[in-house]
């Protein structure tokens, strides 16, 4: 997480949604499942800093019905996420449990450790699925990014309102590749990943959303606000056709 709007919006509280999955371990890890598991594509999601936010599973929901396709959300984080009341970290002791957390719960290799383990699993529980792609949000873009480079187990990846953004990731690039931009980005980091993705061939997109704040699609998504929603619906929407484009 490097841009202010990260470190200091906290997550929207959401309720009236009925999330349509179900769990079930996957490598060690609780997994929320959603969509046919006899599919012929899967998407693995992997979440920002506050793990399982009811806004992020509809997210999943969304994508699974639109595709037919069976969507994973592994629980990295072992139930023990960002707390909202961490933020904004502006005492010592807030600063501290978020340094630690970033450190140890959030560290990328550990994680990315985990992630081939997830698909390792996958690949053989839902043996139908001949194509698997993967979105991440946040803190999750950046581990899909960098597991989208050689001996990526995926098709085609994503980041959404991304966090660490680094151009160095653009160009490993393997697999088309899309980045929903909030506002909130740097945007002259985001402008050089759009020429990097433009050049490179591989079917990639890199789009802003000018009017929208860092995690609209994740665990700050405010779906109760008219624009919040409209921008949350049409950013799926895209990944949807995204990722039906290149796994289809």
């Amino acid at each position: 997480m490097t841009c202010e709007a990260c470190r200091t919006i906290p997550p929207v509280v959401s309720t009236g949604y009925t999330a349509k999955g179900q769990y079930e371990d996957i490598a060690g890890l609780n997994t929320y499942i959603t969509g046919p598991q006899d599919s012929r594509i899967g998407l693995v999601c992997v979440y920002d800093v506050f793990g399982l936010a009811i806004q992020t599973l509809q997210g999943a929901d969304r994508l699974a019905s639109q595709l037919g396709a069976v969507v994973l959300v592994p629980d990295f984080f072992h139930g023990d996420a960002i707390k909202v009341e961490w933020l904004p970290p502006d005492t010592d002791e807030k600063k501290e449990l978020m340094t630690r957390f970033l450190t140890e719960k959030a560290g990328l290799p550990e994680n990315s450790e985990a992630l081939k383990g997830v698909m390792a699993t996958a690949k053989s529980r839902f043996s139908s699925v001949e194509k698997w792609a993967a979105y991440g949000l946040c803190w999750g873009g950046k581990l899909v990014v960098l597991n989208s480079g050689s001996h990526t187990p995926f098709t085609a990846t994503g980041q959404v309102h991304p966090g660490r953004l680094e151009t160095a990731d653009a160009e490993k690039l393997i697999v088309p590749h899309i980045v929903l931009a909030s506002k909130d980005e740097p945007a002259d980091v985001v402008a050089e990943y759009s020429k990097i993705i433009s050049t490179n061939k591989l079917g990639g997109s890199v789009e802003t959303y000018e009017s929208m704040w860092h995690g609209w699609m994740g665990a700050r998504a405010n779906l109760d606000e008219a624009l919040g929603y409209a921008e949350y619906t049409r950013g799926y929407n895209r990944l949807a056709e995204f990722f039906g484009a290149h796994l289809k």
